[in-house]
């Protein structure tokens, strides 16, 4: 395996300043869930490896009425998947991390990792998107900040600008009345990447009968994780019945863009779309409506295993 110079910064501006140094040598690591296989097999061979994991504030998971979710870039999936106030507001993305590996690699595995690994099957990508998250970047021209949506560029491919760091994730505040699912199709459960991973946020209105506001994230069915914008824009300020939910699933499906692989067909992805998205609209619109539905319900949901 090659070698390398591992290098420790203790303050964000220290890590930028490795990395301009450095240059495409440098590789950053969190939870390093990632950058192991990789080493190992050799597809990366960085000459420095720069760890983030002693800057303070990057591990913080807080969250306020006002300003909402805030997530560090090393807050781990399992804290995401046990914390409270993440299964009580936005339990798609809780149901996202407990759909997410194993319990050992989620106790290492990092958000921020899972965002800058970009992967169009990443499954906490599609959550995050449906509840409008933000990047703030951290380089050496000082601070932007980025809508998730346009961090991706391609698989493995991001937005982040040479020297560049994702320091921090912010979801804003739900709205009242809302409710939210993500559900994963894999071959055999949680272990395995998904074919497919849909997340469905609704708020609804007059008493449960109209949907407000509606966002429907979609995994694994092109370059990127996307937005169905337009089935979104189908449901907003109308009245939820069963055949409009089968109109909007039908058209998340028509925009999916799923390819071939050694996992499953596209044809097949594009059927599961239709599926996902129905199924998370309805427990979605479930839960906005009051219905209780215990996180190890949600766990279960999220997982739905070809065989």
């Amino acid at each position: 395996m090659p070698r390398f110079e591992y290098l420790e910064p203790h303050t964000l501006r220290q890590a930028v300043s490795m990395l301009q140094q450095h240059g495409s040598h440098a590789r950053i690591v969190a939870g390093s869930t990632d950058f192991l296989v990789r080493w190992r097999t050799g597809v990366w061979k960085p000459q420095y490896v720069v760890n983030l994991q002693h800057v303070p504030g990057l591990d913080r998971l807080s969250y306020s009425p006002r300003n909402g979710l805030r997530l560090g870039a090393l807050v781990r999936v399992r804290a995401l998947e046990t914390s409270p106030v993440v299964r009580q507001r936005y339990p798609a993305l809780a149901a996202a991390a407990a759909s997410f590996a194993g319990v050992q690699v989620r106790n290492l595995a990092t958000v921020g990792g899972n965002v800058c690994n970009a992967s169009p099957a990443g499954d906490t990508l599609p959550s995050l998107l449906a509840f409008d998250a933000q990047c703030r970047i951290v380089g050496p021209q000082g601070e932007r900040w980025l809508p998730l949506e346009q961090f991706f560029l391609g698989p493995g491919r991001t937005a982040l600008q040479p020297a560049e760091i994702l320091a921090e994730l912010r979801l804003p505040p739900p709205l009242p009345n809302t409710g939210s699912l993500y559900i994963k199709h894999s071959p055999r459960g949680a272990m395995d990447i998904s074919y497919v991973g849909v997340a469905s946020v609704v708020s609804l209105q007059d008493r449960g009968r109209v949907c407000r506001d509606a966002k429907i994230a979609l995994g694994a069915v092109a370059p990127t994780p996307i937005r169905a914008a337009s089935a979104e824009a189908m449901l907003r300020g109308q009245t939820i019945t069963p055949e409009l939910l089968k109109r909007v699933a039908a058209e998340a499906q028509r925009l999916a863009r799923p390819i071939d692989d050694v996992r499953a067909t596209g044809a097949y992805r594009k059927d599961i779309v239709a599926v996902l998205t129905q199924r998370t609209l309805e427990r979605a619109i479930e839960m906005a409506r009051g219905a209780e539905m215990p996180f190890e319900v949600q766990r279960r949901l999220a997982v739905q295993a070809a065989f």
